[in-house]
C-alpha cells in the first residue's frame, strides 16, 4: 500500500468520522430519548452501504485501494461498534436493562442484516458472468 493510499484512508476516515458526528448531533437533538438512537442508525447505515460498496466493488473489480478507502477509512470512521458497547454497558449500569439488550443485541442483528441487504442490492446492480460454454457434446 502506497503512502498516498494510507493518506486518503486517513483522510476518508476523517470525514467518516464527521458525518457521524453530524448525523448523530441532529438525531439527539430531533429525539432525546436515552436509548443511542444515533449509534444504532450509524452503524446500520453503515452496515448496508459496506456491504452494497462491497458487493459493487467485487462485481466491478473496483481496486482494491479504493475498496480501503470507502471500507476502512470512510465506513471506518463513520460506524462506532465501540461507543454501541459503551452506550449498552452504561444502559444496564442505569438499570435500563430492556434498552441496553436493544442496544447490544438488537443493533447487531439489525446492523447484519443491513449489511445483508446492502450485499443483496449490490449484487443485483453486478451483471450476472455468463456460464462458460460446454465443451462436452
Amino acid at each position: 500500500m502506497t503512502p498516498l493510499v494510507v493518506l486518503a484512508v486517513a483522510i476518508a476516515g476523517g470525514l467518516g468520522a464527521v458525518a457521524r458526528l453530524v448525523l448523530d448531533g441532529v438525531l439527539r437533538s430531533r429525539a432525546p430519548v436515552s436509548f443511542p438512537l444515533g449509534t444504532t442508525a450509524i452503524n446500520v447505515t453503515g452496515s448496508f452501504v459496506l456491504g452494497l460498496v462491497t458487493a459493487l466493488a467485487l462485481g466491478h473489480g473496483l481496486p482494491p485501494e479504493w475498496r480501503a478507502i470507502l471500507g476502512t477509512g470512510f465506513i471506518g470512521g463513520y460506524t462506532t461498534f465501540s461507543t454501541a458497547s459503551y452506550e449498552a454497558v452504561r444502559l444496564a449500569q442505569q438499570r435500563q436493562y430492556r434498552a441496553a439488550l436493544l442496544t447490544g443485541v438488537g443493533m447487531m442483528f439489525l446492523a447484519l442484516g443491513a449489511a445483508g441487504l446492502g450485499l443483496w442490492l449490490g449484487g443485483l446492480a453486478v451483471a450476472p458472468t455468463p456460464p462458460a460454454p460446454s465443451t462436452t457434446l
